[in-house]
């Protein structure tokens, strides 16, 4: 019997090594993307396309109302996304109040309803120096939670907690995934803008690959 687990989804590269990677695992892997109000949808019609082509159930969970509570972020609020590198100051701005413990948490419920007891998501050492909710003290002590939350114990996994995006796009490559099937840019524009901190993150983690982004640039 393959083991169910919930992957939360958001369209983005970290994620979608994270989906393949529980799929190679022999996992029977249930997708979940979340619409919370964020500047664009683009990436979320590339999880769903991406999940029907690997024949993996895949819902999208729309959680606009939380953004009555939630501002200040240039994801969600009419702010203009930042330009330049993630290790900015300015890139703080791109923080959505809370947004993965209410994730982590919504996803933990949704995977006691199917009797999964591991919920996968993508945090790694680059978000560390500016989101406090991608970082291993955050990824332990809400591992340590859901496992008391409710009478079925789910695990918090986070595969790549400890490594870079270079090293997701190196582990992807390895496996032969096409980073043609996502989409990271803050802007939801037909081509990726090259400028945000995501697109920046990206480039780098290709150039130090030695290997060709395949999205389209401005």
């Amino acid at each position: 019997m393959s083991e169910k687990v919930v992957v939360i989804y958001s369209g983005g590269m970290d994620s979608y090594t994270v989906l393949n990677k529980a799929v190679r695992e022999g996992h029977e892997v249930y997708a979940l993307s979340f619409n919370y109000g964020q500047r664009h949808v683009k990436e979320l019609q590339v999880a769903a396309d991406v999940c029907a082509k690997l024949g993996v159930a895949h819902k999208v969970v729309d959680i606009s109302a939380i953004n009555q509570l939630l501002s200040g972020s240039s994801l969600t609020d009419d702010i203009d996304v930042p330009e330049g590198h993630y290790e900015e100051e300015s890139m703080k701005s791109t923080i959505v109040p809370n947004r993965n413990m209410i994730l982590l948490s919504l996803a933990v419920g949704y995977a006691v309803s199917l009797n999964a007891n591991k919920v996968f998501y993508g945090a790694h050492s680059g978000d560390h120096a500016i989101y406090p909710d991608c970082r291993p003290e955050f990824v332990k002590k809400m591992d340590d939670v859901c496992r008391i939350a409710n009478y079925d114990a789910v695990e918090i996994v986070s595969p790549y907690l400890n490594n870079s995006k270079i090293d997701i796009l190196t582990d992807g490559l390895k496996m032969g995934l096409d980073y043609a099937d996502t989409w990271t840019c803050y802007n939801g524009r037909e081509k990726a803008c090259g400028k945000c901190g995501a697109c920046q993150e990206r480039l780098e983690a290709f150039e130090l690959n030695q290997a060709t982004d395949p999205l389209p640039y401005e």
